[in-house]
């Protein structure tokens, strides 16, 4: 995607072959990036939320084991290295997938075959991610090309969290088929979110979509159910950070409350997922997916520019109140109209993630 005119994906490696990402805690309010210089880097990245969204995790993962091997292609360094990354995020499986991925690769390998390879296959996993994300936008468009020939003025699209480009290497997942949408001239308008406590829809999924150009309007997160219940809202698209082999779905905190109002208003609530979010070992999301809990701080405070200009952050629960941050909920299979992937749409059954997808593919 593009900003200010130039082309950008989320994470890449430079003319020095120096690893460089995108740093999302500064945005909306200033763009600036990252150089990763160590496995640690990488690995403190993904924990401080530098660099987020389940796809992006895992490509990250895979950079931080290519540094760790540029620095020492030991078989220690290569076991630290998968351990101190897997560590970071214990929701995306995407991480896990990456790490089992570069792991498979190096391991039978020489050390001093190790390095270069590892760079490859790290640029390799990128480049795959950006085509898996333009191919779950082709699969979805023709969903949002038929609901907005069904009805006159614009297409409204709820989504909760950012699924877009920045949360992958390029393109993104729930943002894909609302960006080839815009671009083939459907009138789209997104209803974004704000997604407390880290508010990523109100200063991500807006910021993208305001720098593509499309319509849209940040709301308070409990206002999805008021919107559809007036007929504002005339599907939903979310991303997934793990999605169980029987098509339960784990995403942002809050996101299970927009699927039950989505689900009690007959309002379509789509699901958009690359394959290495399925974690084809688990069954029912909400006993057996890992919810990460991230600092109270993310809740008792919240930062923002003040009237000058400067960003400052907050304090804004009450004085010895506590907190709680679960990261994630699970959606149940049964709540979800369909999941959008790179291979097609699908029911969220088991029976059909298994049709797209052949015992003998599932890695």
């Amino acid at each position: 995607m593009q900003i200010g005119g130039r082309p950008y994906r989320t994470i890449w490696e430079d003319e020095r072959r120096q690893v460089v990402v995108i740093d999302q805690t500064k945005l909306p309010f200033a763009f600036e990036t990252v150089t990763l210089n160590a496995s640690a880097d990488a690995a403190r990245a993904i924990k401080d939320m530098i660099v987020r969204g389940a796809p992006l995790i895992g490509a990250t993962a895979a950079w931080g084991v290519a540094l760790a091997m540029r620095d020492d292609p030991s078989d220690a360094a290569l076991a630290y290295a998968l351990a101190s990354l897997g560590a970071t995020r214990p929701t995306a499986v995407n991480l896990h997938w990456a790490l089992r991925r570069m792991q498979t690769v190096l391991l039978p390998l020489p050390p001093a075959q190790r390095a270069e390879r590892a760079r490859t296959e790290a640029l390799n996993l990128c480049d795959e991610d950006a085509a898996t994300c333009r191919s779950i936008g082709e699969q979805g468009l023709p969903l949002l090309r038929e609901a907005a020939a069904r009805k006159s003025g614009p297409l409204n699209i709820l989504t909760h969290c950012n699924a877009g480009w920045l949360a992958c290497v390029d393109y993104g997942t729930a943002l894909a088929p609302i960006y080839l949408a815009h671009d083939a001239g459907i009138d789209v308008h997104v209803w974004v979110d704000e997604t407390r406590p880290r508010n990523q829809g109100a200063s991500l999924t807006a910021y993208e979509l305001g720098a593509h150009g499309v319509k849209h309007t940040v709301i308070a997160d409990n206002a999805g159910g008021h919107l559809m219940q007036h007929g504002q809202v005339d599907l939903c698209i979310v991303g997934s950070d793990r999605t169980t082999a029987q098509g339960d779905v784990a995403n942002k905190i809050g996101t299970y409350l927009k699927a039950l109002a989505a689900f009690d208003n007959r309002v379509p609530f789509y699901v958009a997922l690359p394959f290495s979010t399925i974690d084809w070992s688990l069954g029912d999301g909400v006993q057996d997916i890992p919810i990460e809990e991230r600092a109270a701080s993310e809740v008792t405070h919240m930062s923002g520019i003040d009237g000058d200009g400067a960003l400052r952050t907050v304090r804004i629960i009450a004085p010895g109140s506590s907190a709680a941050n679960p990261a994630f909920d699970v959606t149940p299979a049964r709540l979800v109209t369909a999941l959008i992937t790179e291979r097609g749409v699908t029911p969220a059954t088991a029976e059909g993630l298994a049709a797209l997808y052949p015992q003998a593919e599932r890695v």
